[in-house]
């Protein structure tokens, strides 16, 4: 079984794993190479890691990794939105055909340090709204203070990290709270690597930032998710309240791309989805990283298609 460690933010070569629970389908040395979602690459990572054989992970973000993608550069890619009409239509130009796969759910988690403002005495965290995320983080946002918030509240300078402009997760969350893709203020610590984010929000007293859910896990010890409230009470993220729906706006499922042309019977990129999925469905690795899995019966679908 996939043990967690801390997730790398750089493109790596997954090695082979000596004694591993459960065995591979296949031992290719045809490299497969993956780009992508920063956010989906602990699920690829991990999957790489149990498969044993030459799979080449790297985490540019959704849009760099579409990129790479659409031009023939790699045979996966990390998604964490869906594919956008341009980037269908870079691949087209390029005679790239895919199939998408949804791989899990994920909660996009607001997070602060353990000494926040927003961290009470007996270690509970104060809610925001989405109304509060909307004042935090839309286009020239006034708000720099925790006061401008909520007059209760210190008047100390928030320090705001979130993802770049090349994360799918950016694309989403902006979506949901500033009502259209893209649009957000720009004076925030960005980056495509979660673990920056992680270190900084970590390091900073006033820090709050967002990312998801599997790099809050992995570093709940000196993080804290902060609880919205959509309009019936605040929510944290967790498996439960993303699969009941009341983690909303901000669960939504995530995704591999394939290029179809690698699909064919025999080749090592088929071997390794139908191992993706296969253990998707049927073993703990999807949340011993910190993801969600989805329906069994939507895994088997997936498999019986190919």
């Amino acid at each position: 079984m996939f043990s967690r460690r801390t997730f790398a933010g750089t493109a790596l070569a997954v090695a082979a794993t000596a004694g591993l629970a459960v065995p591979a389908i296949s031992q290719s040395s045809t490299e497969i190479r993956i780009d992508g979602s920063s956010t989906v690459f602990p699920i690829t990572e991990a999957m790489a890691e149990e498969y044993g054989g030459n799979v080449t992970v790297g985490v540019s973000g959704t849009g760099g990794g579409f990129r790479k993608f659409c031009a023939g550069e790699t045979d996966i890619s990390n998604a964490s939105r869906e594919i956008k009409e341009e980037e269908i239509a870079e691949c087209a130009a390029n005679g790239i055909e895919f199939v998408k796969f949804d791989v899990a759910f994920d909660a996009i988690t607001v997070v602060v340090p353990n000494d926040s403002p927003l961290v009470n005495a007996d270690g509970s965290v104060t809610p925001l709204t989405v109304e509060q995320l909307n004042a935090i983080w839309r286009p020239e946002s006034p708000v720099s203070t925790w006061s401008e918030l909520n007059p209760a509240w210190p008047n100390e300078e928030i320090s705001l990290y979130g993802p770049g402009t090349d994360s799918g997760t950016f694309d989403y969350f902006t979506d949901e709270i500033n009502g259209e893709e893209g649009a957000s203020r720009n004076d925030y610590i960005a980056s495509e690597d979660d673990n920056v984010l992680v270190l900084g929000v970590s390091g900073e007293t006033n820090a709050l930032g967002y990312f998801g859910l599997a790099y809050y896990a992995e570093n709940a010890e000196v993080l804290k998710a902060v609880p919205i409230d959509n309009g019936d009470g605040p929510v944290v993220p967790t498996a439960t309240t993303v699969n009941d729906g009341t983690y909303a706006p901000l669960s939504r499922p995530i995704f591999i791309y394939v290029n179809t042309a690698a699909l064919e019977p025999g080749s090592a990129v088929r071997s390794f989805v139908e191992f993706y999925l296969t253990q998707a469905r049927d073993s703990d690795i999807i949340p011993d990283v910190g993801y969600v899995q989805l329906p069994a019966e939507q895994y088997t679908e997936y498999l019986d298609n190919l």
